[in-house]
Formats: C-alpha cells, structure tokens, sequence
C-alpha cells in the first residue's frame, strides 16, 4: 500500500511539472519555474500583464523585450500558454511583416555596394584632361 501511495504521489508531481501555466493568470513564482523564464522576463511579463492581459501569443511576443518566436516555442514547450493555448508558430502578419524588413534592408545593402562600387571605380579611373595631340602635329 505505501509503494502505492508512493508511486501516485510521484506520478502527480511529475505530472504537476508539465501542467500549463498561463501567463495571464500565474504568480511570478509559476513563471520562474517555466524552463528558460528567468527573473527579468517574469519581470518584463508581470508589467506587460498589468497593462492589460496578453489576448494571444503574437501579441506576448510584441509586448514582451527579448521574446520572439524561437522562445515562444521553446516556453510553450515547458507549457507556459496564453489565454489557454499553446504557442504554433507564428502567424501570417508576424511573418509578412519580417520577410518585408529583411527584403527592404536587402535592397538599401545592394543600393549601398551599387554606390561604394560607382565610387570606388570613379576614384581609380583617372579622368583624361591633356589634349590630344592634333593629327596634323603627328605627321
């Protein structure tokens, strides 16, 4: 009986380890106890929440410094949730919205080399300024 009662009251501590831990609703000692959360983010995640709470992940990830989408994954694995719901990735806009900053800074880098090139081939092609000579002074 008592091999009983130990192995259920393992089985409901480690069961107790993976529960969900809503960021909305957990103390900050819940949060520190998400793997990979430490101080500073509970921290950033306790003055975000007091503003108002987090209405879904793209959201946590805009509002609190330091928390992208590989974090995001990585807390929802260890089962921090928001509103209930595990991080999937992230969504459409999220993702627009990077693809067109990482293909504007694209486009000012090669503008940029276009001109350091321009630059660079003006400063190493001399310019002719002596006269050619007339063709009659040749012969």
């Amino acid at each position: 009986m008592f091999k009983k009662l130990l192995a259920f009251l393992a089985a409901m501590s480690v069961f107790a380890a993976f529960a969900a831990v809503d960021v909305n609703k957990a103390s900050e000692a819940e949060l520190d106890g998400i793997k990979g959360v430490g101080p500073v983010t509970t921290r950033l995640i306790v003055a975000e929440r007091k503003k108002s709470e987090f209405k879904s992940w793209d959201d946590f990830i805009a509002r609190v410094k330091g928390v992208g989408a590989k974090s995001a994954t990585k807390f929802s694995a260890e089962g921090l949730t928001v509103g209930g719901a595990s991080y999937s990735g992230p969504s459409a806009t999220v993702t627009k919205t990077a693809t067109e900053k990482t293909k504007s800074a694209a486009v000012a880098t090669k503008d940029a080399v276009k001109e350091t090139a321009k630059d660079a081939k003006a400063a190493v092609t001399p310019k002719a300024t002596a006269a050619k000579p007339a063709a009659s002074a040749v012969k």
